[in-house]
C-alpha cells in the first residue's frame, strides 16, 4: 500500500483523513504547517491524534513564508481597496508545496488533506470536482495545478459531515468535537479592521453618492468592503451599501441596493484544470465568492491572461479581489481573480 503525508489541523476533519486513510490499510504520517492561526492547543491536538492513531507525526514552520507571502498579499490588497481571498493563494503556494516537498522527503506516495472535494483521473489529467457535502470546499482549491493534483488524497470529498462526525466518535478520535476553524484563520475573530491597522495608518477620506456629492466622511478605505452595509455611518431614508472603493482618490460610494448587482466582471490570474487555456466561449455555473450560489454564465477569453464573465442573472456585490470560480456539472473547470466588474 502506498504511504501517505497527511495535513493534520488536530480538528474534525483532518483528523477523520488520517484515520480513514489508516483503517484502509495505507502507511499514514501526519504534519501540522505553524504559521499565523495556528494555536498551541490546535498542536496539542494534532500531537494527541496522531499518539492516539500510533503514527509518525511532524511539524513544519512556514511562518516566514506566510508572513512574506499570504499576510503582505492580504494586506496590500486592502491597501488598494480591494477584498483579497488568502485562502486560495494559501492553500496552493503555501500549503501543497510544503506538503508535497515534505512527502518526498519522507517518501510519501500522495499527501492529503480534509477538504470536501474529490480528485479524479480523466485520461492524461486530473480534475478537480463539487464534494456532496453542501458545504463542499472546491472553491479554495481551484489554484491547484496538475502536480498537485496527481498527488492529492480528499478521503472526505464524497462524505457529507455529519457522518464524518459519527465516524470520528465512533473511532473515539480526541478533538471529535471541536468546532471547524475560521476561513481566515490569522484574522482574530474576524476582525479585519483591527487586525489591518496593525499595518495600514487609516486616513480618512470623503463618503459619496453615485453623483459624486459627498454624503460624510470614511474611517479609512481598508475598513470598507463592497456591498457593505453595516459601519458606513450615513443616515439615509432607505439602506446604503459601498459601491466602490477608490484607492486612488481615497474615497467610497455608497448606493441603495438596486446599484450593489452586476453582471460583468473581467478577471486575471487565472488557472484552468481541465485544460491550460480557455479558447473560445463556454457556458459554466460560476461563483463570485465563496458563500454564493453558483449561476448560469458564459466566460470569454480576451487574451492568454484575461477572461470576461457574464452572468445570466445579476449578482450581489461582485467584488475586486475575490476569486470568481467556474464549474461544468460538478467539475471545476478554473477560476480566475476579479479585476473589473460592471
Amino acid at each position: 500500500m502506498n504511504k501517505i503525508l497527511v495535513a493534520l489541523s488536530g480538528g474534525v476533519d483532518s483528523s477523520v483523513a488520517a484515520a480513514m486513510l489508516l483503517d484502509k490499510g495505507y502507511e499514514v504520517e501526519t504534519c501540522t504547517l505553524v504559521m499565523h492561526g495556528v494555536s498551541d492547543s490546535a498542536r496539542i491536538s494534532a500531537r494527541s491524534v496522531a499518539r492516539y492513531l500510533k503514527i509518525a507525526h511532524h511539524e513544519i514552520d512556514v511562518t516566514g513564508q506566510f508572513d512574506d507571502r499570504i499576510i503582505t498579499y492580504f494586506v496590500n490588497e486592502y491597501r488598494h481597496g480591494r477584498t483579497p481571498n488568502p485562502c486560495v493563494i494559501c492553500n496552493r503556494e503555501i500549503k501543497l508545496d510544503v506538503l508535497l516537498q515534505k512527502a518526498y522527503d519522507e517518501s510519501c506516495d500522495h499527501v492529503a488533506t480534509g477538504h470536501y472535494a474529490r480528485v479524479e483521473q480523466k485520461h492524461d489529467r486530473y480534475v478537480l470536482k463539487r464534494g456532496i457535502d453542501q458545504n463542499e470546499q472546491s472553491y479554495f482549491l481551484y489554484r491547484l495545478q496538475q502536480h498537485h493534483l496527481q498527488h492529492l488524497l480528499l478521503p472526505l470529498g464524497s462524505m457529507v459531515r455529519a457522518d464524518v462526525e459519527v465516524y470520528a466518535r465512533e473511532r473515539g478520535l480526541p478533538g471529535a468535537q471541536q468546532q471547524k476553524s475560521q476561513d481566515i484563520c490569522f484574522v482574530p475573530e474576524n476582525d479585519y479592521p483591527h487586525f489591518l491597522e496593525n499595518y495600514i495608518i487609516p486616513q480618512a477620506g470623503p463618503i459619496l453618492d453615485a453623483r459624486g456629492k459627498i454624503l460624510g466622511e470614511h474611517k479609512g478605505i481598508s475598513a470598507y468592503t463592497i456591498g457593505q452595509r453595516r459601519g458606513i455611518g450615513i443616515s439615509a431614508p432607505n439602506p446604503l451599501y459601498v459601491m466602490r472603493i477608490d484607492a486612488i482618490n481615497n474615497t467610497i460610494v455608497v448606493g441603495e441596493e438596486e446599484y450593489i448587482y452586476g453582471t460583468e466582471l473581467i478577471a486575471s490570474d487565472l488557472n484552468f484544470i481541465p485544460f491550460n487555456t480557455l479558447e473560445e466561449k463556454m457556458e459554466v455555473d460560476a461563483k463570485a465568492r465563496y458563500v454564493s450560489e453558483a449561476s448560469p454564465a458564459v466566460i470569454e477569453p480576451l487574451s492568454d491572461t484575461e477572461v470576461k464573465v457574464t452572468f445570466s442573472k445579476p449578482q450581489w456585490a461582485l467584488t475586486p479581489g475575490q476569486s470568481v470560480v467556474f464549474y461544468k456539472d460538478d467539475v471545476l473547470v478554473g477560476g480566475g481573480v476579479i479585476q473589473k466588474t460592471k
